[in-house]
């Protein structure tokens, strides 16, 4: 079983020691550090495709339908033939386009999408590096994405995608800051900034430790990806595509690659920070990995499926005005706890019950005020009426 375990590590062991019988180290770290990009490029990819079909069966099974059925069983050859259309298309480059800044765009936003790979723990020993600033790495890549966002809006030249551009880099900050308050609560917890210790001193997931910072994760992460019911930065009714509404060909599918590739990374980093990472009986630890990685996955499309879009305003009052403030409590909260004891099932004692009684607190007082706005609404509606 153990061989099973270390299945990648014992493999890249092997190859290592069999590349220095016959050339130097050097040598044999460039060749072991060439064929770590390959794989992780053909892993994004093949994530990728399988997303999209994932997606859409899923997404077909909420709305009463099939999905993909007929190129190949149970329509899996339809990623494929979606991938090949793609890469035909004609590439078009506005006349009026920053060229450099146009360009430049898909690969800045798939640069950070990859790298973050770097110190993604899927197992005990599968991993790239293990950086005891594992998660400010993390963060700062992420912030990299917004960049990319305002550059493919301005090189492009056009009104829409300069205003889209706005739009998501509103949307990524806003959502950064409660999601970096959350993870700095999970730090706090385990004394460490490093990924692969976050994992291995979650003797009890966090998860169940902390629901609300969970919950405020997966928010986030559906906000940081552009999932519904926070795609507004793609919401053709009101921006046309958002922007990168000018990319075609290539360029649009290097966007498309990132949005999925993110879809997963957020995933995987929610179950490193919250699930117990590769923890769990019986399978092997990177079948685990995958398997709370594909159920958080299948968390979002299922919201996807059944929340509406949310309005920009909304959006941003959510962030600010509901999740900063209860990231703070949170870490108040977990500070609290922390200098009290070390046990982490004492932990759950306490940390369990207060969470649930804030969140239920928490959706009373949301309650009452969706319910003054519509009581205000209405009146409003009235007079309107009374002096037409």
């Amino acid at each position: 079983m153990e061989l099973i375990n270390d299945f990648f590590a014992n493999l890249m062991d092997w190859l290592g020691n069999w590349l220095l019988t016959f050339l130097p180290f050097w040598a044999m770290r460039l060749i072991i550090d060439f064929l770590v990009i390959v794989v992780i490029l053909g892993f994004a990819i093949v994530i990728v495709l399988f997303l999209t079909w994932m997606e859409r069966k899923v997404l077909a099974r909420i709305a009463d339908r099939i999905g993909p059925n007929r190129q190949g069983p149970f329509g899996l050859i339809q990623p494929f033939a979606d991938a090949i259309k793609m890469l035909i298309k004609e590439d078009i480059t506005p006349t009026t386009a920053d060229y450099w800044l146009f360009n430049l765009a898909p690969i800045i936003i798939m640069a950070p999408a990859l790298l973050v790979y770097a110190v993604i723990p899927f197992g005990p020993r599968l991993f790239l590096t293990d950086l005891n600033v594992g998660i400010l790495y993390m963060v700062a890549l992420g912030s990299i994405t917004g960049l990319s966002m305002l550059v493919a809006g301005w090189g492009s030249d056009n009104k829409y995608a300069l205003l889209g551009a706005f739009r998501s880099v509103a949307q990524l900050v806003s959502y950064e800051v409660p999601m970096v308050l959350v993870i700095v609560s999970v730090a706090m917890m385990v004394g460490s900034l490093s990924m692969v210790k976050i994992v291995a001193n979650q003797d009890i997931p966090f998860a169940l430790l902390m629901p609300v910072a969970f919950a405020i994760y997966l928010t986030c992460a559906a906000a940081e990806a552009g999932r519904s019911p926070f795609d507004l930065l793609e919401g053709e009714s009101e921006i046309v595509a958002g922007y990168f509404i000018e990319y075609s060909g290539m360029k649009f599918a290097m966007f498309y690659l990132a949005e999925y590739i993110n879809l997963f990374t957020v995933s995987a980093i929610c179950t490193t920070l919250f699930l117990g990472g590769w923890k769990g009986p019986i399978l092997p630890p990177y079948l685990w990995f995958l398997i709370k990685t594909f159920a958080v996955i299948f968390t979002l499309m299922w919201i996807r499926g059944t929340w509406p879009r949310f309005r920009i305003d909304q959006m941003l009052d959510v962030a600010w005005k509901v999740l900063v403030p209860l990231s703070l409590v949170n870490i108040l909260l977990v500070g609290v706890v922390i200098k009290l004891t070390a046990n982490q099932w004492v932990w759950l004692a306490i940390l369990l019950p207060v969470n649930i009684l804030l969140g239920l607190v928490t959706l009373i007082v949301l309650g009452r005020v969706q319910n003054r706005r519509l009581a205000r609404a209405r009146e409003l509606a009235a007079q309107g009426w009374a002096h037409s």
